[in-house]
């Protein structure tokens, strides 16, 4: 006799069901009509597809198009249309991942030759024919050895290192017409369930993030359930491009970059350099007023300087190659810290003189990679809005305190409203003090970001904040 599971509804209703049954088993026994509309369901609050078999009890929900989860079944649905209408357009096509991301998809291939915005036609063509075919997304659960022949036969070497690092388990495949990928799901029941898209740019993305591994070619596109979200997400799109920093920076004259000179390096025309001067001249005010001391310190320090701080160890990456300057190596600063620590240890301090608050606009230069560089948003030299508080354990809380109200008057002058914070635990490989410390300083972090009603979550980083303020 098979064995029966319950599903605990949101409105707290209790169904039974044979283990085994899938997540669109459950949902027809709710209502043919919930059937008819589901596009996935949620495991205790986790994301599954319909075709998933339920083999325990659990808390259950119904994703349908009214679900907050529904665009995003959407895009991972019309990332692996994409992909099929790439197959035939370019048969020997290599795939890498093709994730749904906020407000839309991508997808990585290798292909013969370089695509260009033109081409993105030819796909939505071959894509819009895929949708008119509702073609059955089909689920199939098979042994690593089974995916790593399957996609051996296919020619797909980059599905085959993703499958290796799986190690020994089962794995879920998705199936549509003649495209099979290796994926998790959840998808729709078939490609016409989406038809809302529409695809943005071309962009190069080495493999993994791995600049040594091979350039694919990125597509970009954009998918919602209702042609409504859509249309209104385009229009947005076109009115960005209007306010687009690059191209107002270009326009009015404010800044430049130059390829010649170095990637993701800012030269700050006059009139830029006059909005400069005026955002600067605010910070400083801002600061003397609110108790900072204002510093400046060098761009270059020996390489024990680096090691001592630990960045060495564990930022080299992001850091420039070093100069021999009289039989020592110098490492272009990447941040301000180990400066200011140096000119706190320059001589003897009593508690008395604490809490020391010191500021400067200290430019750093950071190896982004180029597939990263964007305008002022990511480049590898700007000027840093940073400061070190020294203070004693007691008086934490209230500087922690103290610094968020700061940088909330700071941010709002410049009409930023909508800010949320993530509160930075500590992440596994974590240097500093003892455990008791790190404690202390998230609770101060958290105390505070509560006493400002700010909409915050916790997270493992190393930051407290989405952005930096930067100029």
């Amino acid at each position: 006799m098979s064995q029966m599971i319950q599903l605990k509804l949101p409105d707290g209703k209790i169904i039974e069901l044979e283990s085994g049954a899938t997540i669109f088993d459950a949902a027809a026994k709710i209502g043919p009509g919930l059937a008819k509309a589901a596009l996935a369901g949620k495991i205790n609050g986790n994301l599954l597809d319909l075709r998933t078999p339920l083999t325990a009890s659990a808390d259950f929900e119904v994703v349908t198009a009214k679900s907050p989860e529904a665009n995003d079944v959407c895009r991972h649905s019309m990332a692996h249309i994409m992909a099929e209408a790439i197959l035939r357009l370019f048969p020997e096509a290599q795939f890498g991942i093709g994730p749904a991301i906020e407000n839309g998809f991508y997808y990585d291939f290798l292909l013969p030759r370089a695509l260009t915005t033109e081409d993105l036609a030819s796909v939505e063509k071959e894509m819009d024919e895929i949708i008119k075919a509702k073609s059955p997304f089909v689920r199939k659960v098979v042994s690593s050895a089974e995916a790593l022949e399957m996609f051996k036969k296919a020619g797909q070497p980059l599905k085959l290192e993703l499958i290796e690092e799986l190690g020994d388990q089962t794995i879920t495949v998705f199936s549509q017409g003649k495209f099979v990928d290796l994926c998790r799901g959840p998808h729709v029941q078939d490609s016409g369930a989406v038809k809302n898209f529409k695809l943005l740019s071309v962009a190069g993305a080495y493999w993994r993030g791995d600049e040594k591994r091979q350039m694919l070619q990125r597509i970009y596109g954009t998918a919602f359930i209702t042609k409504e979200e859509l249309k209104e997400h385009l229009d947005r799109l076109e009115e960005a491009k209007k306010r687009d920093h690059r191209k107002l920076g270009k326009e009015l004259d404010l800044f430049s970059t130059h390829e010649e000179v170095g990637p993701g390096l800012v030269f700050w025309h006059p009139r830029g350099a006059r909005i400069r001067h005026e955002i600067e001249k605010f910070w400083k005010e801002q600061h003397y007023r609110n108790g900072y001391e204002l510093m400046y310190t060098p761009h270059i320090g020996q390489s024990w300087l680096w090691e001592t701080s630990g960045h060495l160890q564990n930022y080299k990456d992001a850091m420039y190659n070093p100069m021999e300057i009289d039989g020592n190596n110098y490492y272009i600063k990447p941040m301000n810290c180990p400066f200011h620590i140096m000119t706190y240890k320059s001589q003897v301090r009593s508690y008395r003189d604490l809490p020391l608050r010191w500021a400067e606009l200290g430019t750093v230069y950071r190896y982004e990679k180029s597939g990263v560089l964007h305008g002022l948003l990511r480049v590898r030299g700007f000027t840093q809005d940073d400061a070190h508080i020294f203070c004693t354990p007691e008086q934490i809380q209230d500087e922690i305190r103290e610094i968020l109200r700061f940088s909330l008057k700071l941010w709002k002058a410049f009409g930023f409203k909508d800010i949320k914070a993530y509160l930075a635990t500590r992440p596994e490989k974590a240097v500093g003090h003892e455990d008791a410390r790190w404690e202390q300083a998230t609770e101060s972090l958290r105390q505070a970001i509560i006493a400002e009603n700010l909409d915050w979550n916790s997270m493992r980083a190393a930051a407290l904040f989405t952005a930096r303020r930067s100029i």
